[in-house]
């Protein structure tokens, strides 16, 4: 890893595919403005270090997603736990609102929503700094966080997160209304019936996911069709297809003075056309240059990279958390 505004290009690093994904401990259940949200804590394991800051893991939303999309991750991180060289940080697993087993209102969830509820988990459960770990296009979330909840914040880390073009992109409130009442619509409830066949999702990962067909297992699509059988899971989905999340972010993102780590595939891709004309190496570059505290690298992969390229993934977190110790 190389720090401040370095950049690494790592290859042909082996994949995590030779263990079992290991579930992590029972769900437990924290009340919250009149719902309850979902969540585990992972902290029973060899080498575990209750004094380093917690890792608090946000996983993205899309039909079927909830904490289980850290499953595989999970488990490498407790396999080099015990190790020399190792991280012993325990983990914090939330279901966000609307998706998991956490409760799922019909609502329009914004970034800021799903941030004041990691806000009432780390004050009323973790109750200490954390390290946040955000998948994708839910870096807006903790965007949000950081803003709302400064001292909470000791560090992030940013997997995959979106093309710079998107993420300084204000969508139209007009269209992002449009978009919301025809999901919430009974087209929408069809539509959504279609999107969570085993089919289409396969489908999907293979052409905006994953460099390989090799992933698309039965230990990624089994969660998702599970996880998407409740049709109110849909509520998440749609509010995040309308792009409630997308209002401009690029002072917010200069403005993070916590040391955050930038994570990209060598193939990373974007679904929007506003970013498809960024390279990997570009966009990396842009936000190494926004990010104040911002150190990065590119792995193997396209754009799942704790469950794509698993290995490669827990060795830069386990060197970016070593680093704040």
């Amino acid at each position: 890893m190389v720090g401040g505004k370095g950049m690494v290009l790592w290859h042909n690093l082996p994949q995590v595919l030779s263990f079992p994904i290991m579930r992590p401990s029972l769900t437990q259940f924290q009340a919250w403005q009149g719902d309850r949200y979902a969540y585990e804590v992972v902290d029973d394991f060899e080498g575990a270090n209750p004094e380093a800051p917690p890792l608090l893991f946000v996983h993205p939303i899309g039909v079927g997603l909830s904490r289980r999309f850290w499953d595989r991750f999970t488990t490498a991180w407790l396999a080099q736990a015990g190790n020399p060289g190792g991280a012993g940080n325990i983990i914090y697993n939330p279901d966000l609102m609307g998706c998991g087993e956490s409760d799922m209102p019909c609502l329009p969830y914004r970034p800021l929503d799903w941030a004041k509820q990691l806000q009432d988990f780390i004050d009323n459960v973790i109750q200490r700094p954390v390290i946040v770990v955000v998948q994708g296009a839910l870096f807006p979330a903790a965007i949000d966080l950081v803003k709302i909840a400064p001292q909470s914040v000791a560090g992030l880390v940013l997997s995959g997160p979106p093309a710079w073009r998107v993420m300084i992109d204000v969508a139209s409130e007009r269209q992002q209304n449009i978009a919301w009442s025809l999901f919430k619509s009974p087209l929408g409830a069809l539509f959504y019936r279609y999107a969570r066949r085993r089919k289409f999702l396969q489908d999907f990962s293979r052409k905006q996911l994953f460099a390989s067909d090799s992933p698309i297992d039965a230990a990624w699509l089994d969660p998702l069709v599970e996880g998407a059988k409740d049709p109110a899971s849909r509520h998440a989905v749609f509010a995040f297809l309308s792009r409630f999340w997308q209002r401009g972010y690029g002072d917010d993102i200069r403005a993070i003075a916590q040391p955050t780590q930038v994570l990209f595939g060598l193939e990373a891709s974007s679904v929007s056309r506003s970013g498809k004309s960024e390279s990997p190496e570009e966009r990396l570059k842009i936000y190494l240059d926004a990010l104040p505290a911002g150190q990065g690298q590119l792995l193997p992969g396209r754009n799942v990279l704790p469950f794509e390229e698993t290995d490669a993934f827990c060795d830069a977190v386990v060197g970016f958390v070593r680093s704040l110790s």
